[in-house]
């Protein structure tokens, strides 16, 4: 119960009215007069609740009023109906749109005709979508399940239904009165951050994942031995290929059971011909740098062939008669002997977390209690006791699911429609704060070979929540960079290093989720929310400093480019990988068409924005160590401020270490601070660290006048030759990320002191200088070399461009529509297509 009581004009008989923050109000109503109090799988802190000096409490016409800064609520104290209760949403939203009514049926006459032939309706309440229970067997977009985000400002929680816990933390059916409602209206308008960090205030904020779920995870279902996987594994490590989370899926129990028993999908017992030895072989996978998650599909139970059954009979109570003990969540006895008898003894093998597989329903022996529910909840509670951060990895149960991470979206088609829905259905997930999805990279089954369509995935698999590569048991399904050929294989390689030197970025933004409350992937919508952006899932915002658009769709035949459409938030980016600028400092929101090459996607870096990066060839052996050389990308154009949060082992305790980084290029200058509080463990490895200053975007001429203050500093320039494109390209753009851009080394850092860089430098914009025009018409002769397009008109948009600059894009469109060869007649490939000219477009501007 909170501490706040609530003021009696809001509790009726039959109703509560609860304001919880000033955006968000819970709406009761029970025909008993019985409220429920006991925290729910979505409200978990019962206790928050706004102050009444937040709010004024009316009479309208006879009507209860209760007015926020943020709504108007009306209502007629009696049953709910669309006339008699209603939220209105202030700030100008929408007028007439932005009222929300219990029951209000949004649909038009097309809308109903198209629900009568099982077709998927719109969104008419503008809600933007949450996350979805699983994606298996989803070849293309899927509805989702509502978040607490709307284009038209409300949005609305149904907690009627919920399970609850118990004052043992058990969870139980909520058994209701019949016709009992219980929602939770989100009134943020469009303040898409605000309502989703109410929604972290009343259902618990993320939990901080282990750091060791942040680097690439091997997952395949196959019939692998010890040997065979230990084998792979050293294979991954001679190939310089990073991983940090063993899957093995569920072949590592038996499987080929007596037909008397049932199917083989559930087991808890080591196929022994495969692995012969489970605690060696788990032993041998931590020894390697490896956690371990084995898959589990708990439905059948623990039959009479299992290992554990004697044992688990005796904990029970029950004769071993070989009769079948059934999974049953709503038995307290069984989940405590599944968890301190089945799983305890895998645990004290090695095994450190637990692939929770269930496809069974949401369905148990007691209405109302939904299986996975309890066993998310159940695994991630228990797995501290065999991993310092709990973990588990199961599908999405309903709101309140990001308590515990980390997502299997499931079993997707190999398919270019299943990559595209995939970006977008990531982001949305942020507005019911589910922040670590992880999918099946590459596609789990069926479909079909494509291997431009796996390098694709796997780019943005390192640009995903969690990277986990996964395919099905077919010998031809295989996700080893070597079984593609070149330049795919050495292109998804680059991209799994480059998952593992993000490390540093992606744990600090591990911890802003959880104390800030924002999701590592978010809709661009949560910086410009506006209608061009909520219609364009294109681009998502990857952490604090980034923003990232996978390529989903084929690369156009002429262009040899593949090609993505984001909307930028507005301001000034660059791209991480082709330093290519975009926007200005005073551009709002806008779309860009961007092209690449296979090599890469748009990786955009924020103006000001900065990025901690560990330099290829310093990636530490284990993840959970910190580097002791580490890169800041910082990108030109603007200020910005970047707090690195590393994680240091203290005796059993695992504390927090937290470095500042500003630039102001508004001043010319760029700092970095340890603070005085720092804990002790990390104070000599971070005043020993080296610090790699690289400058994306800047002009390098412009630091002649570089001076350091608490610090020593040694500035390099970056490639002298930036349009030496044929000698960049033998490295993958992801293994040299900012390639030409220039370095400033800074070593001597003391804790508790600011080091201060300044030069003129910083205030710099390379595109803005005659270097820049030369950097621009080397990515047009890049472009124009690898179009598969007549010679005549690649000679024809070169010198254009070097005769006319400012004409290009008005002449391009006429390139061959006349004779220009020796034949009288016109070539289609001597011709600018759309895509040319909108590719050309990108770089000329």
């Amino acid at each position: 119960m909170p501490d706040i009581a609530l003021p009696a004009e809001l509790v009726g008989e039959h109703f509560r009215i609860t304001p919880i923050t000033p955006r968000v109000v819970r709406l009761e109503y029970s025909p008993s007069g019985r409220f429920e109090d006991r925290p729910s799988t979505f409200a978990i802190n019962r206790d928050v609740v706004l102050d009444p000096s937040e709010y004024s409490i009316g009479e309208y016409q006879g009507r209860l009023t209760v007015e926020t800064e943020n709504f108007y609520l009306e209502y007629d104290r009696g049953p709910f109906t669309a006339n008699g209760l209603k939220v209105e949403v202030k700030g100008g939203v929408s007028a007439y749109h932005s009222v929300w009514r219990y029951g209000q049926d949004l649909s038009l006459p097309a809308d109903r005709q198209l629900a009568l032939n099982g077709e998927t309706q719109r969104a008419l309440d503008g809600n933007l979508g949450g996350a979805a229970r699983t994606l298996d067997v989803a070849d293309g977009k899927i509805p989702l399940e509502p978040g607490v985000n709307s284009s038209v400002g409300y949005a609305v929680i149904d907690d009627s239904s919920s399970m609850v816990f118990d004052t043992d933390g058990r969870l139980r059916a909520r058994a209701a009165d019949e016709g009992s409602i219980d929602l939770f209206v989100f009134a943020a308008g469009r303040d898409h951050v605000a309502a989703v960090r109410d929604y972290f205030a009343i259902s618990g904020p993320q939990p901080i994942v282990p750091k060791f779920a942040l680097g690439n995870w091997w997952s395949r279902y196959h019939r692998y031995s010890e040997e065979s996987y230990l084998e792979l594994m050293d294979a991954f490590r001679a190939e310089d290929i990073p991983f940090s989370v063993s899957v093995i899926d569920m072949d590592w129990h038996l499987t080929d059971v007596d037909p008397k028993y049932g199917s083989g999908w559930t087991g808890y017992t080591w196929n022994r011909e495969l692995f012969p030895d489970p605690e060696r072989f788990l032993e041998e996978l931590h020894k390697r740098g490896l956690r371990v998650t084995l898959n589990i599909h708990p439905a059948d139970g623990v039959r009479a062939f299992e290992e554990a059954y004697e044992a688990m009979c005796e904990a029970l109570g029950k004769p071993a008669d070989g009769t079948a003990i059934p999974f049953d969540v709503n038995n307290d006895e069984f989940m405590d002997a599944y968890f301190d008898v089945l799983h305890k003894r895998l645990e004290d093998e090695g095994t450190d977390f637990w692939w929770i597989d269930w496809q069974s329903g949401p369905y148990s022996s007691v209405e109302g209690v939904d299986p996975l529910w309890v066993l998310n909840h159940e695994h991630f509670t228990r797995s501290e006791r065999s991993i310092e951060r709990p973990l588990t990895f199961s599908r999405f149960a309903g709101p309140g699911s990001h308590r515990y991470p980390v997502g299997f979206s499931g079993d997707a088609i190999v398919t270019w429609e299943s990559l595209a829905f995939q970006p977008g259905f990531t982001a949305a997930a942020a507005n019911i704060g589910y922040g670590w999805w992880s999918h099946d990279i590459g596609g789990h089954m069926e479909g079909f070979r494509d291997n431009e369509l796996a390098t694709r995935w796997v780019q943005f698999g390192v640009f995903s929540p969690i990277n986990r590569l996964h395919s099905s048991n077919s010998p031809f399904a295989v996700k080893e960079p070597w079984n593609f050929p070149a330049p795919h294989g050495e292109i998804q390689a680059a991209h799994l290093r480059l998952r593992h030197r993000l490390v540093p970025y992606l744990h600090s933004m591990n911890y802003r989720a959880h104390h800030e409350g924002r999701s590592i992937v978010e809709p661009v919508y949560f910086e410009a929310p506006q209608y061009p952006t909520y219609r364009n899932d294109q681009g998502y915002l990857f952490g604090s400093e980034l923003l990232v658009a996978p390529i989903t769709r084929p690369a156009a035949k002429d262009v040899g480019r593949g090609s993505v459409e984001p909307i930028l938030p507005g301001g000034m980016w660059f791209d991480l990988f082709t330093e290519q600028r975009y926007g200005t400092p005073d551009s709002g929101a806008f779309t860009q068409e961007m092209f690449r090459p296979l090599g890469s996607i748009p990786v955009l870096v924020r103006a000001g924005g900065i990025l901690p990066l560990t330099p290829a060839g310093e990636v530490p052996e284990k993840i959970e160590d910190n580097p002791e050389v580490l890169e800041l990308i910082v990108a030109a154009g603007g200020d910005g401020e970047f707090t690195l949060h590393e994680e240091w082992k203290a005796g059993d305790d695992l504390v927090w270490s937290h470095v500042r980084v500003a630039v102001q290029a508004s001043e010319n200058s760029l700092s970095i601070t340890i603070p005085a509080d720092t804990p002790e463990v990390a104070r000599e490895a971070l005043e020993r660290r080296e610090w790699r200053v690289r400058l994306l975007g800047h002009d390098p001429a412009g630091f002649g006048d570089l001076e350091a203050q608490g610090s020593d500093a040694t500035f390099a320039p970056g490639a002298e030759k930036l349009a030496d494109e044929l000698r960049v390209r033998k490295l993958s753009p992801a293994d040299r990320p900012a390639p030409h851009a220039s370095t400033i080394t800074v070593t001597g850092l003391k804790v508790g002191e600011e080091a201060t860089l300044t030069s003129a430098g910083f205030g710099t914009v390379l595109d803005d200088t005659e270097k820049g025009r030369e950097v621009r018409y080397a990515r047009l002769r890049s472009l124009v070399n690898d179009a598969e397009i007549g010679f005549t008109l690649k000679q024809a948009i070169a010198g254009v461009a070097e005769k006319r600059p400012d004409s290009l894009m008005r002449e391009i469109s006429a390139f061959g529509k006349v004779p220009s060869g020796h034949l009288p007649r016109t070539f289609d490939y001597e011709q600018a297509s759309p895509s040319l000219i909108a590719a050309v477009a990108e770089i000329w501007g």
